[in-house]
């Protein structure tokens, strides 16, 4: 049971920056971005080809970021300045970003398991004690989760912070203060992607390979996450948008773990009982079907909290 709960922590944490970067395209800028399903194998492919040739792992983290930052710059570039629909410019990006990671890893796959990572190293085994090597990832990832959240915390209070919100509540009011809206969704973008490579880099320490399909749907369990953190505590004042979304992240993989150790669902028709089993290639499947009850339970509450004020 501590092994399911804890490989749960772990799942959620790691997707956790990527749902904060998600965080900021879907509820500050209102962008569509699909690019974050490219940028987050991205920096699992620059992971694995730095850590082989040597660099330190905890060194491919800021260059995974700032590779996915650039990325961002790319979507926002297109989207701003060649006048491409956003949703379109993450498609194009994200299209584009396929053929460029398996150029940086040379190959579909690649496997570091022999290499040192971030969570196994000769200064982490000689700091911890020995019982808590089993807690070590959960722990890493705990550290990396929280500063992250702080220093994105911070930046939104900033000027550039506040213009970033302005962007996504009113375009307007960024004009009237003599900022280029633009500028400020390009940098949002480079932020969110950032994350999400950064995501992907961990991703890719923490299960040591770089596999070429292992974004596909990371927009989707973004969104999830998103929309469960930020539904929940959205009447809770003291809980920070950010923390929301990080509790979210680790809720919703609690919930697809649980779907997956069901042996089978049945699902009964008038008089008939339909059953199929459950197997661990359906994970994307229920993935989906997750994300769909999540939309449309939040869709329910819009529309029963718009009914009980009209009345």
């Amino acid at each position: 049971m501590i092994t399911i709960l804890l490989g749960v922590l772990e799942e959620g944490l790691v997707y956790a920056i990527m749902a904060l970067g998600v965080y900021i395209t879907y509820k500050i800028l209102d962008f569509p971005d699909l690019s974050v399903d490219s940028t987050f194998p991205m920096g699992a492919a620059i992971t694995a080809i730095a850590i082989i040739l040597g660099l330190p792992p905890l060194l491919a983290l800021p260059i995974s970021f700032l590779a996915g930052a650039l990325a961002g710059c790319v979507t926002g570039l297109i989207h701003v300045k060649l006048k491409v629909r956003d949703l379109l410019s993450g498609i194009i990006v994200m299209t584009a970003l396929y053929s460029i990671n398996l150029r940086i890893a040379g190959k579909a796959n690649l496997p570091i398991f022999s290499q040192e990572t971030i969570f196994d190293n000769a200064f982490l085994n000689r700091l911890l004690p020995q019982w808590l090597h089993p807690y070590t990832v959960a722990l890493v990832l705990a550290v990396i989760v929280i500063i992250c959240k702080v220093l994105l915390d911070l930046y939104l209070k900033t000027r550039s912070g506040f213009l970033l919100r302005a962007v996504g509540d009113n375009e307007t009011l960024v004009t009237s203060l003599a900022k280029d809206k633009g500028s400020v969704k390009i940098l949002g973008l480079a932020i969110a992607n950032g994350f999400a490579a950064l995501s992907g880099s961990i991703y890719c320490q923490q299960k040591g390979f770089f596999e070429i399909s292992m974004g596909t749907g990371t927009i989707v369990i973004g969104l999830a996450n998103v929309i469960i953190g930020t539904q929940l505590f959205k009447r809770i004042p003291f809980v920070k948008a950010t923390s929301a979304v990080i509790i979210g992240s680790i809720l919703y993989k609690a919930c697809v773990s649980l779907a997956l150790s069901v042996d089978r669902f049945q699902i009964k028709v008038k008089h008939f009982v339909i059953s199929f089993p459950v197997l661990a290639s359906d994970l994307k499947l229920i993935t989906a079907i997750l994300f769909l009850v999540i939309l449309v339970a939040g869709n329910y509450r819009k529309r029963k909290g718009k009914d009980s004020c009209s009345n």
